[in-house]
Order: C-alpha cells, then structure tokens, then sequence
C-alpha cells in the first residue's frame, strides 16, 4: 500500500510538518536522571561531597571552605564598589565647585570687560577663542545666547558635540548574600550540621564513600527522605522524626540539648526523578530551523 504523497512529496520549498518532527524541530523535552541531581549530602556550592558542612537559616548546605571564600569575595567586592563609588561622589563634588568658580570668574571678566573695556582672561581649558569668531557658511558672528547653545549642545552628528556617555556606579549594598537562595547571609546564621554514619553497613560503599542514617529511626538517609537540622545543636534527622519528637519534646534525642521549633530547618536537596516528589526535573530545549540547509541555534525554551 503506498504511502501518503505528503510524506514522498520532498520536492518543496519549504519543510513539511512531518520533516520538522524528523528533524527535531520544536520544543524537545528530556527527564533529568540520577546523574544530573544533586544528591543531599553534596555541596550546594562546588557540588562535591562537603567536608565540614555549614548550613544557613534556609537548608543550603555548603562545604565550610567553599562557603567561607565565597563569602569573603563577596566583601572584597563590595569594599571595591563601595571605593569606586565613593571616587566617584569626590569627582562630581570638584567637578561641581570647579564649574561653580569658573562661571564666576567668567560673569567677573564679563562684568569687567563691560566696565572697563579689558579683555577677560579665562582660566577655563575648555573656552576656545574661536567660538566667539565667525560660525558656520553664513559667516555670521554668534551671539551670546547661540554661543552658550553651541556650547552645551549634544549632537552625535557632530564630532565635536557627540556626547559621552556618563558611567555611574550606583552605591553597592553592604550585606553579603547566599550563593544558592540569594538571600541575605552573615557568617554567624550558618552552623555546623552532624550526619550519623552507617557504620554496621555491610554493602559495597556507594560514590561518595559514606552512608548517613537517621539517629531516631536509623533509616537510610536518601533524596526520597526530607530532612531536618537542628540549628542548637547540628544533628540531623528524618522530617518523621523530627515532627514526632523534637516539635513536641523540645530536646534532641542525641545529644539532650533544648531545642524550639524555630531550631528546625528543612535542608534543601536535589529530587528523586519521580513526579510526585515536588521537584521540576524536566529540561527543555526549542530547536528552530534556521537558514540554509543546516539547522539553526538551540536556544532554551521559554517558560510558560
């Protein structure tokens, strides 16, 4: 049975719609697998398994190497915008005062020229004895107002009036912020969290060379368990355990030391590749046709 003349009908102009599909034009969709998620016990910054981990008021969890130099760049960069930003209010001030005295100096020599019939003699680098001449083809001399025109025009036609664009540095905030969340982060809001090692694990040591359980429950810590840290102490535990002990007995079952509900943080982790988790594990990618025989750019779909 032959098959349907849109298909064989290559002959055209332009491509078919079963031509794009071939093609893999459109949006192409792809589910994330295991490789591409951040597994919880990983660094939210270098994205290694962390060594002495920190975490802020949020749940990002950091190496405390990584976390440390980030922030101190972070103020590096700060104090070098605040500097420039600082040279630069000091410039605008002497430039202002520089302007103020030159247009006084300029009203004085006009006051004394009127009086005296002296010639004023400026001390601005900027005057140009010619502007005061001839302008233009219709040789006609300019007057004090078409001078003062001339003078302040900005025209990017004329090369001698195009005007430069002003770089401003706006005045840079002064508090440093989270790498992950972007929100505000001081040094003294993270605190060390304490993972219970697996030691009685007799399986084949995973990646990342280690198995955490939960202290309470001593299930196996995964990506499919939501975790919690107690900011008092830095023990971890599982969200059952923590909602069944810590939230009513105010005390950590580890080390006996007090606790409120505002000590309980839910530590960020990557997904589990199930739907049903929460997380967005879908990447998209639009593949258009661009000139020529070949295909065009892969640009990043937009979010709808």
């Amino acid at each position: 049975m032959p098959q349907r003349h849109s298909k064989n009908n290559n002959d055209l102009a332009y491509f078919t719609y079963d031509e794009k599909r071939k093609l893999g034009y459109g949006t192409q969709k792809e589910r994330l697998g295991k490789d591409s998620i951040k597994p919880f016990d990983a660094c939210s910054f270098c994205l290694k398994p962390f060594i002495d981990p920190l975490c802020c008021q949020k749940g990002h969890v950091f190496c405390k190497e990584c976390i440390l130099e980030c922030l101190l760049s972070q103020k590096k960069d700060i104090q070098r915008k605040l500097a420039a930003h600082t040279s630069q209010i000091r410039q605008e001030k002497d430039e202002e005062a520089e302007r103020l005295m030159l247009q006084k100096a300029r009203e004085l020599d006009a006051f004394d020229q009127q009086n005296h019939g002296a010639l004023p003699q400026y001390s601005d680098k900027h005057f140009n004895w010619e502007t005061t001449g001839f302008h233009g083809a219709n040789s006609v001399k300019t007057t004090a107002y078409e001078e003062e025109a001339l003078r302040t025009m900005k025209a990017f036609w004329l090369p001698s009036a195009t005007p430069e664009a002003l770089v401003k540095v706006n005045a840079p905030t002064t508090s440093t912020t989270c790498p992950e969340g972007k929100e505000k982060l001081k040094m003294k809001s993270l605190f060390s969290i304490h993972l219970t090692e697996d030691k009685h694990n007799e399986k084949k040591a995973t990646t990342l060379g280690k198995t955490y359980i939960c202290p309470s429950c001593k299930v196996t810590l995964t990506n499919t368990l939501s975790l919690v840290a107690l900011s008092s102490c830095g023990h971890v535990f599982c969200k059952k355990c923590a909602d069944k002990f810590m939230a009513v007995d105010k005390v950590c079952l580890v080390c006996n030391k007090a606790c409120k509900e505002r000590n309980l943080i839910n530590l960020e982790k990557g997904g589990t590749g199930f739907a049903g988790h929460g997380d967005n594990l879908e990447a998209k990618d639009f593949k258009h046709l661009g000139s020529g025989p070949g295909l065009g750019l892969v640009r990043p779909a937009t979010k709808t």
